[in-house]
């Protein structure tokens, strides 16, 4: 692992401009520079870079962040990797921590199992264009398939050779381990004291990670015994998890991220025939329906996926399973019906790039649409069927994470259908919150599962209480609502004001806020980020959003280090402050030589003051902007995708006031205003809870039994009044930051 001294010293040497001047042409704007971005085609310069924070942004796609984040997403680079390849840059040699014996056997069977498998990669190679078994079996389907020879190297083809135990004799002479390589799935046991070749008599097409490694295998037999199976696998390893992984996407990884889209076929040749007549942004999840995993491997490099399909039944079916996963991860899915006894592999062999491209531009359909039209088809003009297919589409539309989206839909399928939109929204409205009830259900299933083994104990399942999940709002007055009496699911209102105050806390967390009170009657500072732990603890306010409750623990674990970081800093200031004065008196006595006594007494006295004035001036700047920037550095870089990500995407939002304010009003930092705007995010992340309270307990009350009802109209008497305590406090506004 990477030394914590180093990784610092990297990104305290890494300059933004410096990064990514080395890949796109910069030009000066203002404080600014400006230039083409290189994450999509850019026709005019929408690329930013700020080298006072750091930091760069595409304001058409919405890419940037730190170096580490830049390098990550251009080179498709892992966050260890960029950090070593910032490294190479500025000669910044890399110290790694020592590990414990665990640690270090781990990485050392990885590390063996990706060296035998890359050696596997050559020997396969190697079989097929250098033996007459490989160049008569394995060529001549590769070539029978249309592969060219471009094509065949850069996807590393080869052929596993049809005695037994081959590679396994090989192996052994190269010195590898026995074991190892049963681990990586080349080997197998059979059965008889003996070993065998996995992929014994296939055609190979090795699986790369995103760092262009080979992970695992799948080989194709070419023999026409219905006994042995079409394709076969590597299996599951430390090294390859299937369910994470997609075929081609190595080779794709930029041209997704340069057109802001991808292609979805099914197998290794649908990948390369398709790669072959110049559409390099084609994946395929090998035969198998897309996973969670998967769908965020995608999401790295665009959110936007056509899936193709073939033209038979078969196709049409599987153009309808399994989409609504893409749906509810928030990807824009479309769909691409091929010919009837066509697949991509077929079609691209049959049509060149341009005949291609005006077959896609005709049929690519919206899911939506398709899925609408095909169940419709279907049902005819029988009722009971025609209401199943759009209850069904419903449900699709259900998924999409955007309520703008899921508007925009209700009004076309209401044109459709023939049905009033403000019934669809309804019905919409309905599987969104069974979505979302769904969803809270299992998460708390999880985590009462993960609960009870970390406590080693079976008990019976209880209403769990964790920073992630639960949200409970008490009053800011003396009345509190207990976690037994309501609990309120997620909603959007919530997230969105949990995501303003996240963006304070990553932007804000570490400044000085006020003198506080605590329980204990001592009086003392506190930061940003603990007045709002204090908050939240009085309160019982929980992040309902996983990820902003994982940043915000993150940054609070940080708070001891951030302490002593601030003593040395504070040093350091005070050092810097004597040398400041020091200089300035110097410069004083140079400006007052050949003044009279009286004159100079007079000029010393008022100019030592101001030399004291300014330099502490300087100082306290130097640490406001030091506790200011300092979690927003820190997170920047943090090696967690998720959180360097969030922090990256809030850090680099822009809130622009219009014409009208900037020209007549006074523009106030949010920073010179923290006292006022913290209390007041709180406020409003309160009050969306509470709202919510409200509309579930309305909805509760509709149904309930009679005495069930009396119980429940207290409560919502109870919220009632919360709701009209923070009306009163948060002034009547409604506050929407997004």
């Amino acid at each position: 692992m990477i030394d914590r001294n180093t990784v610092q010293q990297i990104l305290d040497t890494a300059n933004i401009y410096d990064v990514v001047s080395d890949f796109v042409t910069l030009r000066r704007r203002g404080a600014s520079w400006v230039g083409l971005c290189p994450f999509h085609n850019d026709r005019n310069p929408s690329f930013y870079v700020s080298p006072t924070r750091g930091i760069c942004k595409c304001f058409s796609c919405g890419k940037g962040g730190s170096p580490v984040n830049f390098i990550m997403e251009h080179e498709q680079l892992s966050y260890p990797e960029a950090l070593k390849w910032l490294a190479r840059k500025y000669h910044i040699e890399v110290v790694e921590t020592e590990m414990t014996d665990e640690e270090r056997a781990k990485q050392d069977e990885r590390e063996s199992m990706l060296m035998i498998n890359e050696w596997a990669c050559q020997y396969f190679e190697k079989q097929l264009h250098e033996t007459q078994q490989g160049r008569d079996i394995g060529m001549a389907y590769f070539n029978e398939r249309g592969f060219n020879e471009q094509s065949i190297k850069e996807f590393k083809l080869g052929y596993s050779s049809d005695v037994r135990d081959a590679l396994y004799q090989a192996a052994v002479r190269k010195g590898y381990n026995r074991d190892l390589l049963f681990k990586t799935g080349l080997c197998l046991d059979d059965g008889h004291g003996g070993v065998k070749d996995r992929f014994k008599g296939r055609v190979m097409f090795p699986i790369m990670n995103l760092a262009g490694s080979v992970i695992g295998f799948g080989g194709r037999t070419l023999s026409h015994d219905k006994r042995v199976p079409k394709y076969v696998n590597s299996p599951e390893s430390i090294i390859y998890n299937k369910r994470n992984v997609l075929y081609g996407l190595y080779q794709a990884r930029r041209e997704i991220s340069r057109q802001d889209k991808c292609f979805i076929v099914e197998g290794y040749a649908d990948v390369i025939s398709m790669h072959q007549s110049g559409f390099k942004n084609v994946i395929a999840a090998s035969g198998t329906a897309l996973t969670e995993g998967q769908i965020h491997a995608i999401h790295r490099f665009t959110s936007n996926a056509t899936e193709m399909f073939d033209g038979d039944a078969a196709g049409l079916h599987a153009a309808m399973r399994g989409v609504d996963l893409l749906l509810s991860e928030g990807l824009n899915i479309k769909v691409l019906v091929l010919p009837p006894d066509d697949d991509p592999d077929s079609f691209a062999r049959s049509h060149n790039a341009t005949q291609i491209q005006e077959f896609i531009d005709a049929n690519e359909t919206d899911f939506i649409r398709f899925k609408a039209n095909q169940l419709l088809g279907n049902a005819q003009n029988d009722p009971i069927r025609r209401t199943e297919a759009i209850t069904e589409v419903m449900k699709s539309i259900a998924l999409i994470p955007s309520e703008i989206s899921r508007s925009v839909y209700a009004k076309e399928c209401s044109e459709m259908f023939g049905i009033e939109q403000q019934v669809l929204l309804r019905e919409i409205r309905r599987h969104v919150n069974e979505n979302r009830e769904q969803r809270r259900r299992k998460r708390e299933r999880e985590q009462l599962a993960q609960q009870n083994e970390q406590q080693g104990t079976h008990s019976e399942a209880t209403e769990p209480v964790d920073d992630t999940t639960s949200n409970i709002a008490s009053p800011p007055t003396s009345a509190t609502v207990s976690p037994a009496t309501i609990s309120v699911s997620k909603s959007n209102d919530i997230v969105v004001q949990e995501r303003e105050v996240i963006r304070l806390v990553i932007k804000y967390g570490m400044c000085h806020l006020c003198d506080y009170s605590f329980e204990d009657g001592s009086i003392r500072p506190i930061t940003v980020i603990e007045y709002i732990k204090e908050q939240m603890k009085l309160d019982c306010m929980q992040f309902s959003e996983p990820l902003f409750a994982k940043t915000f623990n993150t940054a609070w674990q940080k708070l001891t280090q951030f302490y002593q970081d601030l003593r040395a800093f504070e040093q350091q200031a005070d050092i810097e402050r004597q040398k400041e004065i020091a200089e300035l008196r110097q410069e004083q006595e140079d400006s007052i030589e050949g003044m009279d006594s009286s004159a100079i007494i007079h000029a010393m006295e008022r100019r030592e003051k101001a030399i004291e004035a300014k330099a502490l001036s300087t100082q306290r700047t130097k640490i406001k902007e030091f506790r200011a920037n300092y979690l927003e550095n820190m997170l920047f870089s943090y090696p967690d995708d998720d959180i360097r990500n969030l922090s990256n995407q809030l850090a680099i939002e822009r809130n622009k006031l219009s014409k009208i304010h900037t020209q007549f009003a006074t523009i106030i930092d949010e920073i010179d205003r923290l006292a006022s705007l913290v209390d007041e995010m709180l406020y409003n992340w309160k009050n969306a809870i509470v709202q919510t309270q409200i509309m579930e307990l309305n909805q509760r009350i509709a149904t309930a039994a009679p005495e069930e009802e009396v119980k429940l109209t207290q409560q919502l008497q109870h919220c009632l009044e919360m709701r009209r305590e923070l009306s009163r406090l948060i002034g009547e506004r409604v506050i929407n930051p997004m």
